[in-house]
């Protein structure tokens, strides 16, 4: 357990200095709000068309990680379904959330430094095969819970920059162009940018203020994500026991806290905004702890 601390301790500690920067209004509260869009609307989809655009789709790996973490993650929707049951549909909805959705920031960055170059591939694969589902996923079921349009999916769908680079990266992959002189090189410069600012951000956008929110919401949130979810990837790890890197990743994604998106879902649909902030405040920070615990345990199980 501890090389692996040691090994994500800088990915927490970089969470940190983006809340203390914040914190201490540097630069400034506007500069943090417009490098979230950066990192939204550009360097996050940079990434992903670049790995994406040149990875080996064909691999029957591939198959193997989405069937692995498609089992956690609807293991974790049932979870917070069930779960929400209790309350008003705008804290259900925010249950939902924080039990199925991951912070991508933080698996890309884990997987990099826990495995280099060949880790954060995966990661991105990974990444490319749960982004487009659970976005559909997550908004659909919104819909049914806030009585929100239909309109309103097929917008956030349309719009969602992640979504659109996975695509274009998959078409440009299949065409067989997967080195774009000019074009590639600009996608990987920008790339190698996201992940230290977006560690900053996911620091900068943490709200301590809002802990005072239900601890019992968010215990069933933290329930699904961080017990569920990866009661999830296990049982698929033991069934199917792909490669090692695979199952590795598998295991970094079935561990993460919830995205920081939640919070702007909740706020666009009507959800609870407050207990959705409350939730990944306490996710990301318990994971400074269970990420290297479980990722620990996990290994443990599926030798």
């Amino acid at each position: 357990m501890l090389p692996i601390f040691i090994a994500i301790a800088p990915v927490f500690l970089m969470i940190i200095l983006g809340y203390l920067l914040r914190r201490g209004g540097i630069p400034s509260t506007e500069f943090w709000n417009l490098n979230d869009k950066l990192v939204y609307w550009v360097l996050m989809p940079a990434l992903f068309f670049a790995k994406i655009s040149a990875a080996d789709l064909t691999s029957p790996e591939i198959w193997s990680l989405a069937a692995i973490l498609y089992s956690g993650f609807f293991a974790a929707i049932a979870c917070g379904l069930l779960l929400g049951r209790a309350w008003a549909p705008a804290e259900a909805s925010s249950i939902l959330q924080g039990s199925a959705r991951f912070n991508t920031f933080i698996a890309l960055a884990l997987a990099e430094a826990l495995f280099g170059a060949a880790g954060l591939q995966v990661a991105v694969l990974g990444s490319a095969l749960l982004i487009p589902v659970v976005n559909v996923t997550i908004v659909s079921l919104l819909s049914l819970q806030l009585g929100a349009g239909r309109g309103g999916l097929l917008g956030q769908l349309i719009r969602n920059p992640l979504i659109l680079s996975i695509l274009a990266g998959v078409a440009v992959n299949l065409m067989g162009w997967q080195e774009i002189p000019v074009l590639h090189e600009m996608a990987r410069i920008l790339g190698s940018a996201a992940l230290p600012i977006m560690l900053m951000c996911v620091g900068a956008n943490l709200k301590l203020r809002g802990l005072q929110a239900s601890a019992v919401a968010i215990g069933a949130a933290t329930f699904g994500k961080l017990v569920v979810f990866p009661a999830g990837v296990m049982l698929a790890l033991l069934v199917l026991q792909p490669a090692q890197l695979t199952s590795e990743v598998a295991i970094i994604f079935a561990a993460l806290p919830t995205g920081v998106a939640a919070y702007t879902l909740a706020r666009q649909m009507g959800g609870n905004a407050l207990l959705m902030a409350a939730i990944i405040t306490s996710q990301t920070l318990l994971s400074f702890l269970t990420l290297p615990a479980t990722l620990t345990l996990l290994r443990w199980v599926i030798g």
